[in-house]
């Protein structure tokens, strides 16, 4: 009987251990099983969305929070995620986002205009900027909680509903306040109807766009210092033709170019968005443009300052970094109020060239020619520079920041303040200016420089030092050279250094590498069209401008900085 009853409760016992096995079981796999599934879902959705974006006309990106309340173009609720296209500005929750994508259209670069040869409002309904107002009533526009009023996504003229009828201009756009900065899609029309070489007819065409038209070619660089670059694009493709707008990541500076060959000559602005060493990238494919005698179409080059030094753009006055204080628009406008001013500036076959001869009685290799808009040095500079970049090599994802930039750019600087690596860098070196040999103090770097700014904003040349220099220009076809103490050493047409022994590091535009002992020679050859804007004035830069003009006489309205300084730290 006791055995019985014994058994009978190992049994129940089993059964319990097995029924709380099961449930266990059941308590893992079911979170796992539908993690899965919903993972195999989310890439599914994901795989589909890639394959509308990829098929569509439209520029879709895709957001998990918008940063405004943002209502659906196809249902009309509202939405927190979704995808909106950075052309035409239409927004779609992703179950509308195929219907959105089929039946809304997007700007057209290339287009025929009306019969009356102007161009069509292309209207979008709801999400209109904020605080944007009326063009019939002067009342604010989108203020109630739903998808209404309408916005032109060539002009960026907004109206209500039910003022919409009451618009006096017919029907036709004039492309709003940026018109003489925008390529019309009937232009393009027109240009793709005409034979090829048939230039002089641009001009024609261009008269139908306004007397003042100077159309701007917009090329960013997405990696450049914090990673701006891929929001400006998406605002200027909001405000200009899409076509104007270019990720130089996906397309080099010199297929982007091409579109001057379609536009009247000497007349495209480009607004290069990045470092000095975007401006230098896109300057070497202006200068491969006149090397295939397309020097006519060779555009006037301005700058807004993404990279971490932004020198070139300090010197030309637009500032030394961006970080969004000002609208893209107020941007546009600035470019079109700047002053054309030539800089002396090289790329290979023109400008300032840098030849570098290595020495040995065994080198038979040509010397290795390189282009200098900013500066050239040897030393410590270049030694930070060599430092940051073989570290930014090893670990890219750690540089995405400016701020991070400068610190590391900083770390390098206060080790070599410490170690002073390039000591007697005098007993090393020979400099000639013109032909003439200089002799050198004790030191540990020389820069030439072709811009007033270096390191960052420090304006060598005329902003240390108490005794009288003459003013630098940016066209007059001289360099200027320094020690970091600094001392001025003088402006020549033509710099040689030679190195007599040893390593050094050298950098030209930031561009650093370790170089043995060899003669560089820097010449100049030619001048680009830059654009400089005229800033507001500070109360240092008056008291500069006073004493210059008490030692040397009345200067010119350009920015200061066109031959090369050089400097070096003792």
């Amino acid at each position: 009987m006791e055995a019985d009853e014994g058994s009978g409760e190992s049994a129940v016992d089993t059964r319990d251990e097995w029924t709380l096995l099961a449930w266990t079981a059941l308590a893992v796999m079911v979170p796992v099983i539908i993690t899965l599934w919903c993972s195999v879902q989310r890439s599914k959705r994901k795989m589909l969305i890639k394959d509308i974006f990829r098929r569509s006309k439209h520029g879709w990106h895709y957001t998990d929070l918008f940063n405004k309340p943002t209502y659906c173009y196809v249902c009309s609720q509202h939405i927190m995620q979704g995808a909106f296209c950075d052309c035409c500005g239409v927004c779609a929750d992703e179950q509308c986002l195929r219907r959105a994508d089929r039946s809304l259209p997007c700007k057209e670069i290339m287009a025929p205009a009306q019969p009356d040869g102007t161009l069509a409002h292309h209207w979008v309904r709801g999400n209109v900027p904020l605080c944007s107002y009326c063009a019939v009533c002067k009342q604010q526009c989108g203020t109630q909680p739903k998808l209404c009023d309408f916005r032109c996504v060539w002009c960026q003229t907004t109206v209500h509903d039910d003022c919409k009828p009451g618009l006096q201009d017919q029907g036709r756009c004039d492309l709003g306040e940026f018109r003489s900065l925008i390529v019309p899609p009937h232009y393009l029309h027109r240009v793709n109807k005409l034979r090829r070489g048939q230039t002089e007819e641009y001009g024609k065409l261009a008269a139908a766009c306004g007397s003042g038209w100077t159309p701007v070619l917009v090329l960013a660089n997405t990696r450049s210092g914090n990673n701006m670059g891929e929001v400006l694009l998406g605002e200027f493709r909001t405000l200009l033709n899409p076509v104007q707008v270019f990720d130089l990541s996906q397309l080099p500076p010199a297929k982007a170019l091409q579109l001057c060959v379609l536009l009247p000559p000497g007349s495209v602005r480009v607004l290069v968005c990045g470092g000095d060493g975007t401006v230098g990238w896109v300057l070497d494919a202006i200068d491969t443009m006149k090397l295939k005698g397309q020097e006519q179409f060779a555009p006037r080059v301005t700058i807004l300052p993404l990279g971490t030094g932004n020198d070139l753009s300090n010197s030309l006055g637009w500032g030394a970094g961006y970080a969004g204080e000002i609208p893209v628009e107020q941007v546009l406008r600035n470019i079109v109020e700047a002053e054309v001013v030539k800089m002396d500036s090289d790329r290979v076959w023109g400008g300032w060239k840098v030849q570098v001869a290595s020495k040995g009685y065994y080198n038979f290799r040509k010397p290795k020619v390189l282009s200098m808009n900013n500066y050239f040095s040897v030393g410590p500079d270049a030694l930070m520079a060599l430092n940051f970049h073989a570290h930014r090599e090893k670990t890219p994802s750690l540089f995405s920041s400016r701020i991070i930039n400068k610190a590391v750019y900083f770390f390098y600087g206060t080790k070599d303040c410490l170690v002073q690596e390039c000591k007697d860098l005098d007993k090393r070196i020979e400099l000639e200016l013109d032909g003439e040999r200089v002799p050198l103090p004790s030191l540990e770097g020389i820069i030439v420089c072709n811009i007033r700014y270096w390191g960052g904003g420090c304006p060598l040349w005329e902003g240390m030092g108490d005794e009288p220099c003459p003013p630098t220009r940016l066209d007059d076809g001289l360099l200027e050279v320094k020690l970091a103490n600094p001392v001025r050493l003088g402006q020549a047409h033509t710099v040689r250094l030679v190195l007599k022994s040893s390593r050094m590091p050298m950098q030209v535009d930031g561009e650093p590498w370790a170089q043995g002992p060899c003669t560089i020679t820097i010449t100049h050859k030619t001048q680009a069209l830059m654009l400089y804007h005229c800033a507001e004035q500070t109360d240092d830069d008056d008291d500069d401008n006073s004493s210059s003009s008490e030692t040397e006489g009345p200067k010119q309205p350009v920015p200061s900085g066109s031959g090369s300084g050089g400097s070096g730290a003792p």
